[in-house]
Parts: C-alpha cells; structure tokens; sequence
C-alpha cells in the first residue's frame, strides 16, 4: 500500500464568487480591502460561505500566498463577524427551536433533537443511497470532491470543543477523538485514509484541491462546525454537531462501501467507510450517553444549543443531498464545473 500524504500549501486560492469572498482573497494576500457588509446578499449563497470557509483556513493549515500572521489579522477578524452573524442569523430563521413538548427537561429536549437521527428510514434515499443503487464512478468521484472540504481535515474543528467541556464529557469526546485521529497511529488517521480513497478514485489528494468547484451547499456544513468549533459560547451547538456526525455515520458508510464495492473498488478506496462502520457505532452510543449526557447533566442551560446543533447541522446535510441529487437527476454535475476526466483505469486498488 502507499501512502498518501495530504499536502497542505500547493493549492492556489481559489477565485472570488462576488465581492465578500474578493474582500477576504484580497486580506488573506496580504492587501487592504474595503469594508464590506453581508447587506442583501443571500447567507447561505456562494459569495458569502466560500468568504467565511476562507477566513476560517488560516486557523487549519497554511495556504498557498498567505503570511501566517493573517490567522489573527484584526483586518480578517473584522470581515468575518458579520458573516457569521448573517450565517448563524439564518440558521436559526430555518431551524424549529424545538422547545414544544420538552416540559422543561433539558434530556427530553436533547433527545427529541436526536432520537430521530436513530432510525433508519426504509424509504431513504439520499446521496448514499441513490450512490449503492446505481451511482456510476462519475458521481462517486463529485461525492468525493464534496467532501474532501471536510474529510481531509476530519474531525478538526471539533477538537476546539475539547478545552471547552469539563469532566465525564470531556473525558469521553477525547477517547471519540482519539479515534478519529487514528488510534495513535499516523496511517490510520481519518484524514489520511480519505485521502487514499481519492487517490484510489483517481482524484487528487491535495488539501482543498477542489475546493474552487465546490458549491455553497457543501460548504456551508463544514462552515457551521468552524463557527460552532471557535466560539465557546456554542460550545453546546459543537456537541450537537459531533453527536450528528458520528450518529449518522455508521448506516452511511456501509452503503458507501457497498457502492465502492460495487464499481469495483478494491480495499485503498473502501479502507475509510470500512472503518467507520465499526468505529462510529461506539462513537454513537459514547457520544449520546456520555458527551450529550454529560455536558447537559452539568450544564442543562446548554440543552437549547445542543438541540439548535442538532437540527442545523441535519437541515445543512439535507439541504446539501437535496441539491447534488436534483443535479444528477437533471443530468448535470452537482459540482460548480465538471471534475477533469478520470485516469483511464478506475479505480485504484
């Protein structure tokens, strides 16, 4: 097997959607750019999420033509506020508070937010499920690109939520975390076996590679867990988050190992979801019963939030699966422009 690295500083920052992501490319590069505000433009559009996704990179890794110092840029700082207040706004405009029913228990709030997420539906069909019935490598690899925005930083942004939770939670988000970071072992972090995948679907590997051709949809569910990730104040919104994210996987990675297995993928391209399948049906029930259970049993004030990061983060995937569907149905890329054609062999391995 050969490793594969996730390289981090080749990738040129991609083009402006509109003058918001101009105003953040052209800090980021070290230029003055001029105040701008959200206004009328649409929170969850191109030009703003691709702005905030960029303004949260520096806290991540280096990017191509950016001084390290633009991390904490008060100049960045300052473009970023109103768009995640514009975000953050809109969420919350689209998401059901879901006190109604909860008598005031902060458990029977949490669980009416997650209870749900538990059961499979038999009529499902989202993008993994439309990918195992009769998804073609072409679609494989777009579903790749979506996600390497996240998957190739796996599970960072959920590890500022670690210096933010005290005891039986803290102690149980470490040991999720530990895992996902791959056990102590380099070969096994999430993150590094994504990027085998790609390279076995013979996409390339590098760190934000696609992210120009990424579209707003994909971008605004790794957005949220940057915005809830760095502001402790949303600390249980980050729980929520998590909680989704581990819930949801392990259904969702045995149907995309069934459809890899189908196209014919041999072990480099199913090595990631092979191993959430087993990993995350623990995750699940410590991150219920022990980050959930115990963040809220020592601070039930924050059961509100968490339910907030619950249904957020679910209405972002849906309104994500929504659109990449519609596009395949449509017999169009779900991508902003067609991904360059495959190797002439796929997959790898």
């Amino acid at each position: 097997m050969s490793a594969t690295a996730v390289h981090t500083a080749s990738v040129p920052l991609p083009p402006a959607r509109g003058p918001l992501s101009a105003a953040v490319r052209e800090v980021l590069l070290g230029g003055t750019a001029p105040r701008v505000s959200p206004g009328d433009a649409d929170p969850l559009g191109e030009d703003l999420q691709l702005a905030l996704y960029l303004a949260y990179e520096p806290h991540y890794r280096s990017l191509s033509g950016v001084a390290g110092e633009r991390e904490w840029d008060p100049a960045l700082l300052g473009l970023r506020q109103p768009l995640e207040q514009a975000f953050l706004a809109a969420l919350r405009a689209a998401v059901p508070a879901g006190e109604d029913g909860a008598g005031g228990d902060p458990a029977a709030l949490v669980a009416a937010a997650v209870d749900p997420l538990l059961v499979e539906p038999v009529d499902g069909h989202g993008v993994s499920h439309r990918l195992v019935s009769d998804g073609d490598w072409r679609m494989m690899r777009e579903y790749l690109a979506h996600r390497s925005v996240y998957q190739l930083k796996e599970s960072d942004p959920q590890a500022w939520l670690i210096p933010r939770l005290e005891g039986r939670a803290k102690a149980a988000l470490v040991a999720v975390a530990f895992d996902e970071f791959g056990g102590g072992r380099a070969e096994r972090v999430h993150a590094r076996l994504f990027a085998e995948l790609m390279a076995g679907a013979g996409l390339d590997p590098a760190y934000n590679r696609y992210l120009e051709l990424v579209p707003a949809t994909a971008l605004a569910t790794v957005n949220v867990m940057s915005l809830f990730g760095l502001h402790r104040r949303l600390r249980g919104a980050a729980a929520g988050n998590f909680a989704v994210i581990e819930i949801t996987s392990p259904p969702g990675a045995r149907r995309m190992a069934r459809a890899l297995e189908r196209l014919g993928a041999g072990e480099r391209c199913t090595r990631f979801f092979t191993e959430h399948i087993e990993a995350d049906a623990v995750h699940e029930q410590v991150m219920r019963r022990e980050v959930l259970g115990g963040l809220i049993a020592g601070e039930p004030e924050l059961a509100p939030d968490v339910a907030f990061g619950v249904r957020a983060t679910v209405w972002l995937d849906d309104r994500w699966a929504e659109a990449v569907l519609a596009a395949w149905d449509a017999g169009r890329t779900s991508l902003l422009a067609p991904l360059p054609s495959p190797p002439a062999r796929l997959p790898e391995g």
